[in-house]
C-alpha cells in the first residue's frame, strides 16, 4: 500500500483504515497476516498474497469512486446538501453515543419516497457519512452510530431504494464504519419493512442493528437529551 500511496498520495490509507478493510473481509487471522505484511513487510503466504490482491483492489475502486462521484464537493455549501440540511432529513449530531461514537440522526418522518430524488439524497447520505466520519477519534473508536427515529412513521416514509443504497455505501466504501443502528419509536407496521430489510443484511450487520423500546434502553447507547427536539 505503501509504494502505492508514494506514486499516488490520493491513495493513501492510514492504518485504521487498513484494519477496517481487512475486517471486512471476515477473514481475521488471514487478515492480520496481510496486514503485517502491508505494514511491515513480513512474510506472507499465497492465500495472504490474495487477500492481499482483493484487499488492494477493493480500496482501490473506493478511491477512484470518491473521485467520481464528486465526494470531495459534497459540504454544506453544496445545494443538493444544504436543501436537505433545511428540509431536516437528517443531522450529524454535535454529540457522541456512550462509548464515543459520532451520531447521525434521521427523523423518518421527514422523508417521503414519492417526494425525493434518490440520487440527490443518496449524496445527501454519502455527505452525512463522510462528516461523521470526519468526527471519528479513531485510535479510540473508528465507527459511527445511526439513529433512525420512527415517530410519526407511515409506509410513505418507507423508501426501500435509500436503504439499498444505505447498505451498498457502507459495506463497499465505508466497510465496519458501521458500530450500531438505533431504531427508535417503532410502529407495528415496521416489522414488516424490517422483515424485507433484514434479508438484504448479513448477521455481522443485523446484529448492529437494536430496536429501542424505552428511553432506560436508550441510555445503554446515548444520552435521550442529544437527540434533536426540533426536526
Amino acid at each position: 500500500m505503501k509504494l502505492i500511496a508514494d506514486a499516488d498520495p490520493l491513495q493513501y490509507h492510514n492504518e485504521f483504515s487498513l484494519k477496517r478493510y481487512l475486517r471486512a473481509f471476515k477473514t481475521v487471522d488471514a487478515a492480520f497476516q496481510v496486514l503485517s505484511y502491508a505494514l511491515y513487510n513480513l512474510p506472507y503466504g499465497k492465500k495472504d498474497y490474495l487477500t492481499r490482491i482483493v484487499l488492494f483492489q477493493a480500496i482501490l475502486k473506493t478511491n477512484k469512486w470518491k473521485i467520481e462521484y464528486g465526494v470531495q464537493s459534497l459540504t454544506e455549501s453544496n445545494p443538493i446538501v444544504k436543501q436537505h440540511l433545511e428540509n431536516n432529513k437528517a443531522r450529524v449530531l454535535r454529540h457522541r453515543d456512550m462509548v464515543g461514537r459520532p451520531v447521525i440522526y434521521i427523523p423518518a418522518k421527514n422523508h417521503d419516497v414519492n417526494d425525493r430524488d434518490i440520487d440527490e439524497i443518496t449524496k445527501f447520505i454519502v455527505y452525512c457519512l463522510e462528516e461523521a466520519c470526519k468526527k471519528c477519534f479513531e485510535e479510540v473508536v473508528d465507527n459511527l452510530c445511526i439513529v433512525f427515529d420512527l415517530r410519526d412513521f407511515g409506509l410513505s416514509c418507507m423508501d426501500y431504494q435509500m436503504i439499498k443504497n444505505l447498505i451498498w455505501l457502507l459495506s463497499r466504501h465505508y466497510p465496519e464504519r458501521l458500530g450500531v443502528c438505533l431504531i427508535l419509536n417503532a410502529p407495528a407496521l415496521f416489522s414488516g419493512c424490517w422483515a424485507v430489510i433484514r434479508g438484504w443484511l448479513d448477521e455481522n450487520t443485523s446484529s448492529k442493528v437494536i430496536f429501542v423500546n424505552s428511553e432506560e434502553e436508550l441510555c445503554k447507547y446515548l444520552i435521550p437529551d442529544i437527540l434533536p427536539d426540533n426536526m
